[in-house]
């Protein structure tokens, strides 16, 4: 079992469908808290010691807030618009120290305790396997689909469907750091089903229930989440 104590926050979409908010989409609250404050909160619960953070150039304030609430933790925050979910995740991946890397998407909203159980479980497997977290829950318009064997290794990433879907958190391997993907792959999601076709090890952890927090009825279905999971707390 290897400790994983460095991470990622991909955070650098535009968020347009969020935008009646008024404030960019990792400032976005969800029981009161920013989804970047949750999900860098959720890395430091985890025991992350140094983590990367990429905002877009609109989002100033998004690193002045991280600087202000999670200095300590994140030692390098990219502030630069990029073309792709994928070219901000290499640049997050450069960043970072180097080994195997937590790495989170910032609008994806699930509870601590399951945030917790994917990154021990993910510990668990060998350093060269690349972890997935998926969910049977499926409320995107584009979801990402996995097909898995019966022992969770994964055997496919896209298509139209499969057995769960990507939950917007990965543990990434060395070795796969290291790739340099072919230029006509243009979306993270290409990435990963790139890496599983070429044979790379790659395993999925399942969470019961993650919501990527893309529009106001994604941030409904987050807040609900957010009470059901402080009512057990509150009856302690």
């Amino acid at each position: 079992m290897t400790a994983i104590r460095t991470g990622a926050v991909i955070a650098a979409g535009a968020g347009s469908r969020l935008a009646s908010l008024g404030v960019p989409k990792p400032l976005v609250r969800v029981a009161g808290e920013p989804l970047v404050g949750h999900v860098l909160s959720h890395f430091a619960a985890a025991g992350i010691e140094r983590a990367a953070v990429i905002f877009n150039e609109d989002e100033q304030e998004c690193a002045a807030f991280v600087r202000r609430r999670f200095g300590a933790m994140v030692s390098e925050i990219l502030v630069k618009t990029t073309a792709s979910s994928l070219e901000s995740f290499r640049e997050v991946l450069a960043a970072a120290p180097a080994g195997r890397l937590l790495v989170a998407t910032v609008d994806a909203y699930l509870p601590r305790a399951d945030f917790l159980a994917f990154v021990r479980a993910a510990e668990r497997s060998s350093d060269e396997t690349t972890v997935l977290a998926v969910t049977p829950f499926v409320a995107d318009e584009k979801p990402l689909w996995v097909r898995m064997d019966g022992s969770g290794r994964v055997v496919a990433v896209g298509g139209s469907s499969g057995d769960v879907v990507t939950a917007g958190l990965y543990v990434v391997s060395e070795r796969v750091r290291s790739l340099t993907p072919p230029e006509a792959l243009g979306r993270l999601r290409d990435f990963l089903g790139w890496i599983c076709a070429r044979g790379e090890p790659v395993a999925a952890v399942s969470i019961p229930k993650v919501i990527d927090v893309d529009r106001p009825s994604d941030l409904a279905l987050a807040e609900a989440l957010a009470r059901a999971e402080a009512e057990p707390e509150q009856a302690r």
